[in-house]
């Protein structure tokens, strides 16, 4: 055999056997989802990993409106934290404690949202300051204590961001300005907005399906998992 034949057996032997060892990418499965289609949700407390107090109330202010948006009934926040405070439970960890049964009985949801919000806050650099806030969330079937759906999400106030037109003077000026912005307000809070909008709003890639009120209802059902 020929030097270029033996290059194409070689060629195509490795080929295939890169082809064995690779896997094609599976997306969320939604089976446990689809057979509970939940129509109610009570969002917990999140739990918080970052060093910002403000991360808790941030993130919890800002999930309601995703999932209402996406067709879910979802119990108000003034009502789900009285409850919990005339039971004596204030912390965010005490909460995600009580069982499921018990969080069925008291709000009659059909599921609970657990957050647990990875990162909040503002990094400062020499030259700039970045506000980013990171959670991942699961959903569990309070009728049956299934997990219906996980995920995460990221975002922070450097994106799309330029500054390859501004010179070195204009980037300093620029980074100054923010870190001066950033260290004055919660940066973080509008933040914590757009990352609970990735993380809860139905119609994304891996996300939460469409609820029973919104139109889309039942039309972004995906093909089960092989």
């Amino acid at each position: 055999m020929s030097a270029r034949g033996w290059f194409m057996v070689v060629l195509a032997t490795a080929l295939s056997l890169l082809a064995g060892c690779s896997t094609a990418p599976k997306g969320m499965d939604y089976t446990a989802f689809i057979a509970a289609r939940p129509a109610s949700i009570v969002v917990l407390p999140p739990l918080n990993e970052s060093p910002d107090v403000n991360a808790t109330p941030s993130v919890l202010a800002q999930s309601t409106a995703p999932l209402a948006e996406s067709g879910y009934y979802v119990v108000p926040v003034g009502v789900m934290m009285e409850a919990f405070r005339q039971n004596g439970l204030t912390e965010p960890h005490d909460i995600h404690e009580v069982s499921r049964s018990k969080l069925r009985q008291i709000f009659g949801a059909d599921a609970a949202l657990y957050i647990t919000v990875t990162d909040y806050g503002t990094q400062y650099t020499v030259f700039d300051s970045v506000a980013r806030v990171s959670a991942r969330a699961v959903l569990v079937d309070l009728r049956s204590g299934q997990t219906l759906w996980s995920g995460s999400a990221t975002a922070h106030n450097n994106e799309g961001r330029n500054n390859s037109n501004q010179g070195l003077l204009g980037a300093v000026i620029g980074a100054v300005v923010r870190q001066v912005i950033n260290a004055v307000t919660d940066a973080a809070h509008p933040v914590a907005g757009i990352t609970a909008n990735r993380l809860l709003h139905a119609g994304r890639q891996d996300g939460i399906l469409w609820g029973p009120r919104a139109p889309l209802y039942g039309q972004d059902t995906p093909a089960p998992l092989r």
